[in-house]
């Protein structure tokens, strides 16, 4: 099963998915936000169509770590996704994820228009991968307390 990554904005949601083996992170699609039923049934077909059985949202927190009104929307609307899509929404520090996106596109010498139309999804794989890395290394540490002859 997949995981699926959301960068959760005001006018658009970027969106990333994890490979089968749950490894990497692609950068997938940006839905443009019209209303939050579409939004959710937009969220709702791609979670089916790439077979996902988590969702990771980042969480927008302050630069000192405290959480602010976007936090506070962002667990908001992750209650009412993980209710409609009955698929646990899991939370990833978002801070400084577009930046290290457009720095990315940056070095990729990309226009500003094309920079513009991929930064959410850009920005969604960067959360994803963090998430995914994160729990990667906490399983291989458990793996190495792995004792055969017990």
């Amino acid at each position: 099963m997949r995981t699926l990554g959301l960068d959760l904005g005001t006018k658009t949601i970027g969106v990333a998915v994890s490979d089968g083996l749950g490894l990497t992170a692609q950068a997938l699609t940006t839905v443009r936000r019209t209303n939050l039923k579409a939004d959710l049934a937009a969220l709702a077909g791609l979670a089916r169509e790439h077979e996902a059985s988590r969702i990771v949202l980042g969480l927008p927190l302050n630069m000192d770590g405290s959480e602010g009104p976007r936090a506070e929307a962002s667990r908001k609307f992750a209650d009412t996704l993980s209710q409609t899509l009955e698929l646990p929404v899991e939370f990833w520090d978002e801070r400084l994820s577009t930046v290290a996106a457009e720095r990315t596109l940056l070095e990729a010498d990309l226009t500003r228009a094309k920079r513009k139309q991929v930064i959410d999804q850009m920005a969604a794989q960067f959360i994803l991968q963090g998430w995914l890395d994160a729990h990667r290394l906490a399983t291989d540490t458990h793996a190495d307390d792995y004792d055969p002859e017990s």
